[in-house]
């Protein structure tokens, strides 16, 4: 998808200048941060090819970040989130006119490394930092998810966020991200030996075409914590 390439390129552009014009870079006042977040799932794959928001489910889940300094971070992170799709809604014509639906209850645990693109701080204003950043960020993660056939997997979360200082401690944000999956029975629920949607055409798929994916919009509130002893070295 051009979502990922863009993401990834954008990512190794913005590291190889960080490791060129900030090697000396200052760290922020707290090394960690714990949170939760809330918002909205939604599935791609056979039963939805292009839509984004197609019958959205409800997520949410807990999120712990290091803050490496004031443009990188490593973020951890415990979401859980409802997908759902219906092949005749999703713009494809199928064999014999044929018809599936699924739903899920997702499960997920990861891991991203973040890039600030602006320093990150309330304070330092004499280093350049702001209170507030838009930001990329990738990593990997592992995907459980519900079902008479259930679903366990490998996923790789790419995205862009945005991310404000309420107060001292206290940060609020956004984030729109896509998780590519490695399997394409995402959307297959039920041990059925037919017709369904893992390959609907009876094309079998390749290592990363026409793998299912599915996308989190949260919006975060986190609390920092564990103060630096001398924050303007990074120590």
């Amino acid at each position: 998808m051009k979502i990922e390439r863009s993401i990834v390129v954008s990512l190794f552009v913005m590291g190889l200048f960080s490791a060129t014009f900030t090697a000396n870079i200052r760290a922020q006042e707290y090394k960690y941060e714990i949170g939760s977040a809330v918002g909205t799932s939604f599935y791609m794959g056979d039963a939805n090819r292009t839509k984004f928001y197609l019958h959205p489910g409800i997520a949410g889940g807990l999120l712990f970040r290091y803050n490496i300094h004031f443009l990188w971070s490593i973020k951890a992170g415990l979401l859980a989130g409802s997908v759902s799709g219906k092949s005749d809604d999703s713009g494809n014509t199928f064999p014999s006119a044929r018809q599936a639906s699924f739903r899920r209850t997702l499960t997920e645990l990861g891991t991203q490394v973040e890039f600030n693109f602006f320093p990150y701080s309330d304070k330092y204003a004499y280093l350049g930092t702001k209170p507030y950043t838009p930001y990329l960020f990738a990593g990997v993660g592992a995907t459980y998810a519900t079902g008479d056939k259930t679903f366990i997997d490998a996923n790789i979360p790419l995205g862009m966020g945005f991310k404000y200082k309420l107060e001292n401690r206290m940060n609020i944000g956004i984030e729109f991200s896509m998780r590519k999956l490695f399997r394409d029975d995402f959307d297959v629920t039920e041990k059925t030996t037919g017709w369904n949607l893992d390959s609907p055409y009876g094309i079998e798929s390749s290592l990363l075409k026409n793998r299912d994916w599915y996308s989190f919009t949260m919006i975060f509130l986190t609390w920092e914590f564990s103060l630096r002893e001398d924050p303007c070295h990074g120590n």
